[in-house]
């Protein structure tokens, strides 16, 4: 449940009340705004219903300059509305956070920023200490910081929404987040060039079909947990499909020589980039993200339908990797 403001001119309150009414909003009322030429409308919405709503009040007020829309946070309403009772007791398949409310939200992990590179080179340290230290706690300590997570899920909402601006500024941000993860960890591997691989080092170059599964159900819990409004279930998600541990053991284990262990590495980091874009989109798409207008409703099917295509014949040939590393692997271990 949210609040919804719209400050506009007073022309406009008839048609924002037949508006709350269409939609059965759970209340709504208005007062003159401090400038005196418009007025505060505000309504009471619950989950299902903010979406159309936000959709209809763009239409309406979107061209305009001197109208704003507010989405407010409700902790609790007293006496509780029957009508939001009704509507918790069907079950809903929608997502409980609109598209303007993911976007806000997704959209800051991937702003190339100084902030980004800082908790990048930061976390990379981390990492790279615990694998070598074959120290738990300091590995799950740079899970939890998790850049690179942001901008493989803002890149998912991106070919969502087909937002062609928002897909590059992740890509960009992806690739150079790896990138100075990789030239980070290569650099502490070259300053510990005789380290021996402990236990941490060689889980993350061991790949297996259980790693798809698992990048997977990271992914989609990921999604999920935005579209639901429970974004505590991310951390869980950051410890479960770590990105930043497979790119530092990716970069000391190419410096130290260990060419097959790099190897590993890098193919658990690209099952993990793929899996988490993949199972995130169709997440976002299950939960009825999408665009807003008919014309970006059909340029996002087709980069959507384009992008999973992508992703999933990408899965397809990791996964075949992964079965002749094993076979290999089981060959020459026999």
């Amino acid at each position: 449940m949210k609040l919804i403001e719209v400050i506009a001119d007073s022309g406009h309150l008839d048609t924002l009340v037949g508006l709350a009414e269409q939609h059965g909003v759970l209340d709504h009322w208005y007062m003159q705004a401090d400038d005196g030429q418009r007025q505060s409308f505000r309504m009471l919405v619950n989950d299902e219903a903010r979406q159309p709503i936000l959709d209809s009040l763009q239409g309406m007020l979107g061209s305009s300059k001197n109208d704003r829309i507010v989405v407010l946070p409700v902790e609790a309403v007293l006496p509780r509305p029957q009508q939001l009772e009704k509507s918790n007791s069907k079950k809903q398949s929608v997502s409980k956070s609109t598209r303007e409310e993911l976007y806000n939200q997704i959209e800051k992990g991937a702003r190339l920023d100084f902030n980004f590179l800082i908790l990048t080179f930061l976390s990379t340290i981390v990492a790279a200490i615990g694998l070598l230290e074959n120290n738990v706690a300091v590995i799950i300590g740079a899970m939890v910081i998790a850049p690179l997570l942001g901008p493989n899920i803002a890149l998912a909402l991106a070919t969502t929404l087909g937002d062609k601006a928002l897909m590059l500024a992740s890509l960009k941000t992806n690739l150079a987040g790896v990138l100075l993860a990789l030239i980070i960890s290569m650099t502490i591997g070259w300053l510990w060039p005789y380290a021996n691989p402990g236990p941490e080092i060689l889980s993350r170059t061991d790949v297996g079909f259980d790693s798809i599964l698992l990048a997977l159900a990271s992914g989609a819990a990921a999604a999920l947990s935005l579209t639901s409004g429970i974004a505590s279930a991310l951390v869980g998600v950051m410890v479960a499909v770590a990105l930043l541990p497979p790119t530092a053991t990716l970069g000391m284990m190419l410096v130290m020589g260990h060419y097959d262990l790099a190897t590993g590495a890098a193919l658990l980091l690209a099952i993990n980039v793929v899996c988490v874009n993949l199972s995130a989109s169709l997440v976002f798409v299950l939960k009825g993200i999408r665009p807003r207008t008919w014309l970006e409703k059909s340029k996002a099917r087709q980069s959507i339908a384009w992008i999973i295509l992508f992703w999933l014949m990408t899965l397809i040939v990791l996964a075949m990797v992964v079965a002749v590393r094993t076979v290999v692997e089981g060959t020459l271990s026999s």
